[in-house]
């Protein structure tokens, strides 16, 4: 099992799995699998709408590179299960949300291993990334292999599971600069496991002593963040209240060495805002009642209603009929100059305007409109038109840092609300 006899399948080709194939690309023969046709037309012609991928790098890999034995390797793309067959190793990037009862939805990463489960050959591993609650490989996926295959587990294919760490839209702490977890189902598949992924990352590797291990690792990794953003979030509540700003609080508490400044803010996202939910499933199942994780949950899903009400406040206040009135939302993605709109809480937002009788434009550039459409239900502004009553910078990207707000503004009692603190704040009446 030496690495050179390596042929990797890359299964979902979105912001995680695209840069992942794209780098082990460089090196073997890689396919990138997708079932959806139009993106895998889209990446053969050396495109990329997520903007995750180096598209100069894309089209290196695309064009292939000699290996072991002069072997033409590199990056093809394929949505045909068939040509899975060609290859020994799949590693698996599909999506894992929560349901509308914030329960872990595992279709994607079962429907994707009863496909590999219909191709799968003796000595072959499947390696998956995919965040999910520990165990959840060796309880939900291994099975279906198992039963697809009829192949026996750990005697005829293994399995290894390395949690993914891509942080979309940022072009400093890429894949390959971000040190990766990795675990086998045997001790001989976790050191070829880990020194696949170290032929490739930078940054080196830190072999976990089992999958359930790495898989907690991930899920932990999210849940911190998660519940440190939420400690903040219900200080910037409890501070609105006495009437002093946050950030001048935080600012204070800043000065002494190991105090940790964490931002008040949306917690949206594909990790942040739904890995907390997969360790609290498995907590839950196990008779555990994962209080903190859940508590912190409660208060970061509440931010969007927060701003939305604090907007029609201070628009009684200065005396603007809310029934009837214009807002402007700017941004819809989960974070700056990015399109991903994933679980994007700026839609709190908006639907509790929307619920106080006002008609509520959203404007972002960076995302895409058929795809807001299909996700929320909502039809994004081609341009902005007019003037508005409130406006809530709800995303900051770049573009609207060097807007002219006073072009939007109705008359001097539009209410601005920057709900990431990037604006001169002399010139909003709230932020965040």
């Amino acid at each position: 099992m030496n690495l050179q006899e390596r042929k990797i399948a890359i299964i979902g080709l979105g912001y995680v799995g695209l840069p992942l194939a794209i780098e082990f690309g460089k090196q073997y023969d890689v396919l990138g699998f997708d079932i959806n046709i139009s993106r895998i037309e889209e990446l053969s012609r050396g495109e990329d709408h997520t903007m995750e991928a180096n598209l100069e790098d894309l089209r290196k890999a695309m064009s292939g590179h000699s290996g072991s034995a002069g072997k033409q390797n590199g990056l093809s793309f394929s949505s045909n299960k068939t040509d899975l067959q060609q290859y020994n190793t799949y590693i698996v990037t599909v999506p894992t949300p929560i349901d509308q009862y914030k329960s872990p939805d595992l279709n994607p990463l079962i429907k994707a291993s009863e496909m590999l489960g219909s191709v799968l050959k003796r000595g072959d591993i499947v390696i998956y990334e995919s965040t999910v609650y520990p165990g959840c490989t060796e309880e939900v996926c291994v099975p279906v292999l198992e039963k697809v295959s009829g192949l026996t587990f750990n005697v005829d294919f293994y399995c290894g599971y390395s949690p993914e760490r891509i942080n979309p839209g940022d072009k400093v702490n890429t894949l390959t600069k971000i040190m990766k977890v990795t675990s086998g189902s045997t001790p001989e598949i976790a050191d070829l496991v880990d020194a696949l992924y170290s032929s490739i990352v930078e940054a080196g590797t830190h072999k976990a002593p089992s999958m359930k291990v790495a898989e907690a690792s991930k899920a932990i990794e999210n849940a911190q963040r998660d519940v440190n953003i939420s400690f903040v979030n219900e200080l910037a509540l409890i501070f609105d209240r006495i009437g002093i700003d946050t950030h001048d609080v935080l600012d204070a508490a800043a000065t002494k060495w190991n105090f940790l400044k964490f931002k008040p803010g949306l917690v949206g996202g594909h990790c942040i805002g739904v890995d907390p939910y997969y360790l609290a499933h498995k907590a839950q199942a196990l008779g555990y009642h994962p209080a903190v994780i859940l508590s912190g949950r409660r208060v970061n899903d509440n931010m969007g209603m927060f701003v939305a009400n604090k907007v029609v406040k201070l628009m009684i206040r200065q005396g603007i009929q809310v029934n009837g009135a214009r807002a402007l939302i700017l941004g819809i993605t989960f974070k700056e100059d990015c399109p991903d709109i994933r679980n994007s809480r700026v839609v709190d937002i908006y639907r509790e305007l929307q619920q106080f009788g006002m008609t509520v434009d959203v404007f972002d550039p960076h995302a895409n409109s058929e795809e807001v459409k299909e996700e929320y239900g909502i039809c994004l502004a081609p341009a902005i038109s007019g003037r508005y009553d409130a406006i809530v910078l709800a995303v900051s990207h770049t573009v609207f840092l060097e807007m002219d707000y006073n072009s939007l503004r109705k008359d001097d009692g539009t209410i601005i609300f920057d709900t990431k603190s990037v604006l001169d704040r002399s010139k909003v009446d709230a932020r965040l």
